[in-house]
């Protein structure tokens, strides 16, 4: 006798195994779907993975170029420094004088064309987040935490403060 072959009460009957084991269209048509939204479910967290990816790495890039563009400025200051000082000291001649002058004035544009600007801050109240006291003087007739004078220019990037002025303020002693 056949494995096949199903005896009942009612007769015998041709069991089809492979009919049997399978589902139906529908429960295929079912299980497909649900594959299918899952695989789609998996796109979209891996296309917005993929755009957060694009912009951190967009955010760092802009910081770290900010960051060497800052490092560059901080370095051609202390040049700009020491032109105006040979400019203050008047040796050398008219020639020479000339050519420095220029020669800052050139650094002076480059610098602007970067965004950076001059700190002015000589008779202004005394504010420690764009400038540093390096002394105070006795000054009457200036009123007290007042810039009296400026011993190297502060300068601002933007609206960040790339150097601190370095200032003498006015101090009433009692």
């Amino acid at each position: 006798m056949s494995e096949d072959l199903l005896k009942t009460e009612a007769g015998e009957a041709f069991v089809d195994e492979a009919a049997a084991e399978q589902p139906s269209l529908e429960e295929q048509l079912a299980a497909a779907n649900a594959r299918a939204d899952e695989n789609y479910s998996k796109f979209l967290l891996a296309v917005a993975d993929f755009d957060n990816f694009k912009k951190r790495m967009q955010r760092d890039l802009e910081a770290m170029v900010a960051s060497r563009r800052r490092m560059l400025l901080e370095r051609i200051l202390p040049v700009v420094d020491n032109l105006e000082r040979a400019l203050q000291s008047n040796a050398g001649g008219d020639s020479l004088r000339g050519g420095v002058e220029q020669t800052l004035r050139g650094f002076e544009a480059v610098l602007a064309g970067e965004g950076v600007r001059p700190l002015d801050v000589q008779g202004e109240r005394f504010d420690p987040r764009v400038a540093e006291a390096i002394g105070t003087t006795d000054s009457d007739g200036v009123a007290e935490d007042t810039v009296v004078s400026v011993t190297q220019k502060g300068y601002k990037l933007g609206d960040e403060v790339l150097r601190p002025a370095k200032v003498i303020v006015a101090q009433h002693r009692a």
